[in-house]
């Protein structure tokens, strides 16, 4: 059985999610980033469950369109965030593999259930996930734009300053401004 939960982003979300799931002696085959695949859970302990996980942040849900949702996100954040090698993929196509509905059924309810487009989605996750290359400086804007499958950098940095409202350079000197040297703390 599947329960799906909102609001888990990261690693760190799916380990507070399983530490819940051991403590409450909830038998379970996996945790991932929106979902516990388990027996099923009786009431009570899904009670308990629906409670400590909304005390951390975290909702199960029951409500199939806004679980959709989330796997949807959960997707588009491994997508983007976690996992170059699928960037060899159209979004349409990897969300199309991924989930059991066309494309144009997945675009749509997530577009009235969240007021935006999964288009918009994934640049906001994007320029997101720019924001972060450019704080850890290792990679050239060339290698984020590569990364990130963007054509060119050209159209990154036009992409960047429309959600935005800076250049990465200026973002990167903005950023640099606020570090303080290790001395100075």
């Amino acid at each position: 059985m599947k329960y799906y939960i909102k609001n888990m982003v990261c690693q760190r979300c799916v380990m507070a999610v399983e530490n819940i799931v051991k403590e409450l002696d909830i038998n379970y085959y996996s945790i991932t980033l929106g979902e516990i695949s388990s027996e099923p859970i009786v009431e009570k302990k899904l009670n308990e469950l629906s409670a400590k996980l909304n005390a951390i942040g975290f909702e199960l849900m029951d409500d199939k369109k806004k679980q959709l949702i989330e796997k949807i996100k959960s997707l588009i954040i491994s997508y983007v965030h976690f996992d170059p090698e699928l960037q060899k993929f159209t979004m349409s196509d990897y969300l199309s593999r991924e989930l059991p509905y066309e494309y144009n059924y997945i675009s749509n309810v997530f577009s009235e259930v969240e007021g935006t487009t999964i288009e918009k989605y994934v640049i906001t996750q994007k320029i997101e996930k720019v924001k972060e290359l450019i704080v850890y400086d290792e990679l050239s804007l060339q290698q984020i734009a590569d990364q990130l499958g963007y054509s060119s950098v050209a159209y990154l940095s036009n992409q960047f300053k429309k959600v935005t409202g800076l250049t990465p350079s200026h973002f990167k000197k903005i950023r640099e401004s606020k570090r303080k040297p290790l001395d100075h703390l």
